[in-house]
């Protein structure tokens, strides 16, 4: 079979995945998160000096019903893993919306030798554990293969904010794609050319402001925007039988599009085509 042919027949079986099906099998992946996320946050806090209080309050933080943003990766600077508490009040109404909730998680490492990293990670801490923020927004440590193979699974979108252009791929972001994770990021790395208005959502543009702090403002309102009026909306509205239908295609787009496209399968291929053999071709 051809690249397309392979291609065509992956959409085709993940078109006729069952809405109900699909969705169920989220949101076990999802629980199955939760259960994680409490077991590693009861370790991390009693480590810390947390009291039996603080610790029995977890049991009610980490609502399933409640739409889960992750952020998982090395905590560079570029990475501006701050952008969404550029406007703190702005999102403290978003993550404590009565209707309409919203949690975030994060996980991730700096370079030994990265301070502007490692400071970007406390503060993001000592922001969770504020009363503006405390129970939706949690902070993972020792971040590892284990704790995002749980993130890309389990999280209800993938949010990627790097200043363009210096995100050299993305991998993470593709690996939720696979499990039906959309994705809400920069057009940069793989987003850029895996975006197509049906998978996932972008994050501002392609213009690039030499100025970082204009850039970073309106990147910020961008991606507030967006989540207030397509993301929150989209996930909280369900059909009679209680699955948000137009999310779920949203899932269904994020694997068709990211499976093939961005797998070992095509990068050998395109390896082979466009290096070794016509290496081999111009061989004496």
């Amino acid at each position: 079979l051809t690249r397309e042919e392979k291609s065509g027949k992956l959409r085709e079986h993940i078109a006729a995945i069952d809405d109900r099906k699909l969705w169920d099998g989220h949101q076990r992946q999802k629980l199955e998160l939760f259960f994680f996320l409490r077991g590693r946050l009861r370790k991390m806090l009693s480590r810390q000096g947390e009291g039996p209080d603080v610790l029995g309050e977890l049991e009610k933080f980490l609502d399933q019903g409640t739409l889960t943003i992750g952020f998982a990766r090395r905590f560079a600077t570029y990475k501006r893993a701050h952008l969404l508490f550029h406007d703190e009040d702005r999102l403290a109404r978003l993550l404590w919306n009565k209707d309409r909730p919203m949690q975030i998680v994060f996980a991730g490492k700096a370079h030994p030798a990265d301070r502007p990293g490692q400071k970007v990670i406390a503060d993001l801490f000592q922001k969770s554990r504020s009363e503006k923020f405390r129970g939706r927004v949690f902070v993972i440590e020792d971040y590892d293969m284990r704790v995002g193979r749980f993130l890309v699974d389990g999280v209800d979108v993938w949010l990627n904010n790097p200043r363009r252009p210096l995100e050299a791929s993305g991998t993470s972001g593709m690996k939720a794609a696979a499990n039906g994770v959309p994705s809400l990021s920069i057009l940069d790395g793989w987003w850029d050319e895996g975006y197509d208005g049906k998978n996932g959502w972008a994050i501002g543009n392609r213009d690039q402001n030499p100025d970082d702090d204009a850039q970073d403002r309106a990147d910020a309102a961008s991606l507030y925007d967006v989540l207030e009026k397509d993301v929150v909306p989209l996930y909280y509205q369900r059909d009679e039988r209680g699955v948000p239908a137009q999310w779920v295609d949203k899932m269904r787009a994020a694997m068709a599009s990211s499976i093939w496209r961005f797998s070992t399968h095509r990068m050998i291929e395109e390896y082979f085509e466009r290096m070794y053999l016509p290496a081999a071709r111009s061989a004496p």
